[in-house]
């Protein structure tokens, strides 16, 4: 015969372990093991049995004592002194949980679906729609409004939802007896489906409306406004309740959820509130320095560049990026210059950017000499 496993062990609890932390940990393993989450599952069976008598004894202080002192030899031979036994496991699952999944009597069976059936109603709720739109990086940025055209189920006008030409064309469905399932039992197991005349409804119109063919709803094609808000990403997700597929037979719709992408830009790259945009600086400006127009998803601005700018530099300005949703600031709009040269030059201009270079001599280039003076070691 097999011995049995450590009560404290198959809980998952230290030997000391307080009564509050005996009792989470089973919680947490019935649930995990219980036969109607479990269904045609020995192993699962077994397990829950046996944790269902490691909680029995270690919950009671007299039966933890004596397991404490003789182990499982404690119980040997009829249980504590004559005192019935252990419970069985399902007992002491309803005296741990009580009503917590569903009360009244209906209990975890009910609440995964197994023991009693409750009776549904004709009307169901609508399911959910995903809609991806596509928008521009200047509607994302000032926000915008569109109006989606899609095609949904929509509430059947003639019957007003109902599903029944009188309105009150609704019985209880004969296959289940309005309990919206049937049950099959083979040998000691149950199983219960949806049932296959009411699709769970437990009810069936017995005169359908001719529009919808009793459903209480058709498919249309709907158009819905939705407000779309400055500053939205790539992957922002919108909801607009209610504009969803209707219900069946009267049920609540479903909600729209709209997905936004961006389209890519000619001038700017974006990065959560920042943008990035690359601009060509005439030659003479980025040597003697002066005043450059920029774009800006709000119209132009200016920026001073010193004389002596390199190509690659960055410039900033502040506020001309895009507002973050979610601390309403603006971003910042940063701006890479780069040096624009000359590349069809006469033979008069040509002399005099030779002469222009042998006058300004090495010294004066002093990102070259910085480089030479690095590469020296590679020319030797």
């Amino acid at each position: 015969m097999a011995s049995k496993s450590d009560y404290y062990d198959l809980l998952g609890v230290d030997r000391n372990a307080e009564a509050s932390v005996i009792k989470k940990a089973y919680r947490k393993l019935a649930i995990k093991y219980h036969p109607d989450k479990n269904p045609d599952d020995a192993e699962a069976e077994a397990k829950f049995k046996e944790i269902g008598e490691a909680y029995e004894v270690l919950s009671d202080e007299e039966k933890r004592a004596s397991y404490d002192r003789y182990g499982h030899a404690a119980f040997e031979g009829g249980g504590m002194g004559g005192g019935g036994g252990f419970h069985d496991a399902s007992d002491i699952f309803s005296q741990v949980f009580g009503g917590a999944f569903g009360g009244g009597g209906g209990g975890f069976e009910e609440f995964f679906g197994g023991g009693r059936s409750r009776r549904r109603s004709v009307a169901q709720p609508g399911s959910d729609l995903r809609y991806d739109l596509d928008i521009t990086l200047e509607e994302a940025a000032a926000g915008c409004e569109k109006e989606l055209e899609i095609v949904k189920e929509a509430t059947c006008k003639k019957c007003s939802g109902k599903g029944s030409k009188s309105g009150t064309g609704a019985k209880a469905c004969t296959t289940c007896g309005g309990s919206g399932s049937v049950t099959r039992q083979a040998g000691i197991f149950v199983q219960q489906t949806t049932c296959p005349e009411c699709q769970g409804a437990g009810q069936v119109i017995t005169d359908p409306c001719d529009a919808c063919n009793g459903q209480g709803r058709k498919e249309e094609t709907s158009r819905i406004k939705i407000r779309i808000p400055a500053g939205v990403n790539r992957g922002t997700r919108l909801r607009s309740a209610g504009n969803g597929d209707a219900g069946l037979r009267g049920g609540p719709a479903g909600d729209l959820y709209v997905f936004i992408d961006i389209e890519p830009h000619d001038m700017f790259e974006r990065d959560g509130a920042d943008l990035h945009c690359e601009i060509p600086v005439p030659f003479s400006v980025a040597t003697l320095g002066g005043e450059l127009e920029v774009p800006t998803l709000e119209g132009k601005s200016s920026i001073k560049i010193p004389a002596g700018t390199q190509g690659g530099t960055t410039f900033r300005l502040r506020g001309k990026g895009i507002t973050d949703l979610s601390y309403g600031a603006k971003g910042d709009l940063h701006v890479e210059v780069h040096v624009e040269v000359p590349t069809k030059l006469n033979s008069e201009q040509k002399e005099k950017l030779q002469a222009f270079s042998e006058s300004i001599g090495e010294k004066n280039s002093p990102i070259q000499e910085s480089f030479f003076a690095k590469a020296k070691k590679f020319f030797e």
